[in-house]
């Protein structure tokens, strides 16, 4: 009893601090011993009305786990938007820095398939529809501004559900893609590839080039970034069971499979992000000068998140632990 009297102290003094000022004034070890001692004392008051304990003591018990559960209740909440918090800020980018090769390697098949297909299609459109089989390629005769977003303004939000449900479907596709040896990952960077690059020289060709890049220029930034990172987790889940190295086949694949799952959650941030620009933004009557420069600076701000996100924090820690 006198083990379980010093832990019910702890949790009471623990309690009075985050009353006294806030859960913000507890750390991390001491919201998880709250936590523990709160589960502890609810067992405990348990046995002890089983018992037949005296009733001073199950009253305090009583009054301690209420007031307990209340600053438990808070400090979860809390603890939940810190950890979304530090997913955004650390945890993704610092797992897209980390994976810069299978990433790199889809942004290079991306490239490669876009400019093999610019070039086979202007010099025949037809090209197209071989590069490109069973995907519908309209004639152009109109801008791609024009075509895309002849609609209703009213219809935006709509819109931008339609793209960020599409957009994830893909990402998805290609992240799942890793459990088949990647091949379907492959399949559909090489593809996203070859439709850039074929739908831009039918564009440009036509007379609509400005136009079509400055069109996907403010969300094509960001969605085809965030592509490059869904191929790349489903090339880090294939590397999970393909190469286990000295590792356990279903250990190296559990791993492998923790990195992807935190690249695609961001992926899907990101689709959500490009999918409101999509939405809201590229429809708008913009001049074409206007619509590039939005698209660059969505271009430097990604950057500078990916590859800036979280530094400071990790090398501050370092010096300190040094």
């Amino acid at each position: 009893m006198s083990a379980r009297r010093t832990r019910w102290d702890r949790l009471e003094a623990l309690v009075d601090r985050a009353a006294r000022s806030g859960v913000r004034s507890l750390g991390a070890d001491e919201i998880d011993e709250l936590a523990l001692g709160y589960r502890a004392a609810t067992s405990d008051l348990a046995i002890a009305r089983a018992r037949g304990e005296d009733p001073a003591v199950l009253e305090h018990l009583n009054r301690l786990t209420a007031r307990a559960h209340s600053v438990v209740y808070v400090a979860t909440a809390r603890s939940g938007w810190n950890r979304l918090i530090g997913f955004i800020v650390r945890g993704f980018p610092g797992e897209v820095r980390r994976s810069w090769a299978p990433i790199g390697f889809c942004a290079l098949v991306t490239i490669v398939s876009a400019l093999v297909a610019y070039g086979s299609v202007w010099s025949d459109p037809a090209n197209a529809h071989a590069l490109l089989p069973g995907f519908p390629i309209p004639p152009v005769t109109k801008a791609l501004h024009d075509s895309n977003f002849g609609f209703d303004r009213a219809y935006s939000p709509a819109m931008a559900s339609e793209i960020i449900t599409n957009n994830v479907k893909v990402a998805a596709i290609a992240f799942a893609g890793g459990m088949t040896a990647g091949i379907l990952t492959g399949w559909i960077i090489l593809t996203n590839g070859l439709m850039v690059g074929a739908l831009g020289a039918l564009y440009v060709k036509a007379g609509f080039g400005p136009d079509f890049w400055a069109t996907i220029a403010p969300h094509g930034v960001i969605e085809l970034t965030a592509i490059q990172i869904a191929g790349g987790a489903g090339l880090i889940l294939a590397g999970g069971y393909l190469r286990p190295g000295r590792a356990k086949r279903a250990d190296a694949l559990v791993v492998a499979a923790r990195r992807a799952g935190t690249l695609i959650l961001g992926v899907a941030l990101m689709l959500c992000v490009a999918g409101m620009i999509e939405g809201f933004v590229s429809p708008q009557r913009l001049s074409i000068p206007v619509r590039g420069t939005i698209g660059a600076i969505t271009g430097v701000l990604l950057l500078l998140y990916l590859l800036g996100a979280g530094r400071e924090r990790v090398e501050a820690t370092a010096d300190r632990a040094s």
